[in-house]
């Protein structure tokens, strides 16, 4: 969409599928129990039956995805020729505390906490179905939706490969979701055409050699030194190997060698991330990191063994879809509440949809205008400003319903 036709929307554009307030309640109070009730993933039969049940109540018909957990659903009658749009959440909690005391709604299970904002996620597509399931049922909805709940989107490489092994992406012509963002007020979105996070890997590497007395290391293969040679050195000598712009970074989480000071020990364990703003580097990582560790373990006569663990890969969103959210964000609220984000460093797995259907990703705002506590992702204290979700299933049906005039107005431009 053109900026001069993106300017005609806001605030002249009058859309069904705003969030009646009794549903905005029970929205809220389904988003608390998600939240008091957190499962990791591939163990979020609770969540998925809670899903599933709300979606029957409302005459729909969800299917839950081969893996035993996670479900789609289709709202309106699907030709099998128009292709549908997919609104994608993700379901699963992190292994992590809940440290907030102030709210009544905390984590119920030891050590699992929604430090992510999947509630926040699964409740606003949740919300727009509903939604969108009366405007079917008045005949105000002009072309079928998908809606999406994956699991596993925490656990390497995300568990959107296996949904979409499942079928998916089928009859599917694009896809879009949301990620919460502490850095943004409520009532705001965050977009960027292109990549808007970045690849993720994991990286867990053993060395092994003769150990012996700290008195005599040059008769030994002293693996501590080794093993700190290759924490310094490999970032740097990876990050001369590719183009500076693409942003190929290792950094280090995780080192472990020896029992005792006097002692050179015979094995070590290093683990990390290797984490990248570009597509194209990102595919050339591997080969670049194992020669970089090899070269530097050899000079140390380390053994070493490399496990490179894939993860995900950027998100690029797709420019027309990040458009589409753009226009559907300025009809709901007015242009001015879409703001330019930033690439982030971390990973996310919706990039899988997106190497088989064009699709955009929007954060989210739900830090409380006015606050001033930082409450980042993967923390045990963090929380959202609830208007967020209004905000969130209010995107998604204005996007629904605005999907068609995008689509048509692609076939004319080509």
């Amino acid at each position: 969409m053109s900026r001069e036709s993106e300017a005609d929307l806001p605030g002249s554009v009058s859309l069904p599928g705003t969030l009646p307030e009794a549903l905005r309640a029970e929205l809220i109070a389904f988003r608390r129990d998600l939240h008091m009730h957190p499962e990791l993933g591939n163990q979020e039969f609770r969540t998925t039956t809670a899903i599933k049940n709300r979606l029957e109540k409302a005459g729909l018909a969800p299917r839950i995805l081969s893996m035993g957990t996670g479900l789609v659903c289709d709202i309106g009658s699907w030709d099998g020729v128009t292709p549908m749009l997919a609104l994608r959440a993700d379901i699963d909690a992190l292994p992590i505390p809940d440290t907030k005391t102030s709210v009544a709604y905390r984590s119920t299970v030891p050590d699992r906490a929604h430090a992510c904002g999947h509630d926040v996620h699964t409740t606003t597509v949740l919300g727009a179905g509903l939604v969108l399931a009366e405007l079917d049922r008045a005949g105000l909805l002009p072309a079928p939706v998908r809606l999406l709940f994956q699991p596993a989107e925490e656990v390497l490489p995300g568990g959107a490969p296996d949904a979409i092994a499942s079928g998916v992406l089928d009859g599917v012509g694009r896809i879009i979701a949301v990620h919460c963002d502490p850095k943004v007020d409520a009532g705001y979105i965050g977009l960027r055409p292109g990549p808007i996070t970045s690849a993720c890997d994991r990286l867990e590497i053993t060395l092994d050699g003769p150990g012996g007395h700290t008195a005599r290391p040059h008769l030994t293969t002293d693996l501590v030194t080794a093993a700190a040679k290759i924490v310094t050195e490999v970032p740097a000598l990876v990050a001369r190997r590719v183009d500076a712009r693409s942003g190929l970074a290792v950094t280090w989480g995780r080192i472990e060698s020896g029992h005792a000071c006097n002692v050179i020990p015979q094995h070590a364990e290093l683990s990390g991330t290797v984490r990248c703003l570009d597509l194209a580097a990102w595919r050339e990582a591997p080969d670049l990191v194992h020669a970089a560790i090899d070269e530097v373990a050899a000079l140390h006569r380390a053994k070493s063994q490399i496990d490179y663990i894939r993860g995900v890969p950027p998100v690029v969103n797709d420019p027309a879809v990040t458009d589409l959210l753009r226009a559907a964000q300025s009809a709901r609220r007015g242009a001015h509440t879409v703001e330019d984000t930033e690439q982030s460093l971390g990973g996310e797995d919706f990039s899988w949809y997106l190497e088989h259907v064009p699709g955009a990703m929007a954060r989210l705002g739900v830090r409380r205008p006015g606050d001033t506590v930082r409450r980042d992702l993967h923390r045990g204290d963090f929380d959202v400003d609830e208007e967020s979700i209004r905000v969130g299933v209010e995107l998604f049906t204005a996007a629904a319903l605005l999907n068609t005039r995008e689509e048509k107005g692609e076939e004319q431009e080509g």
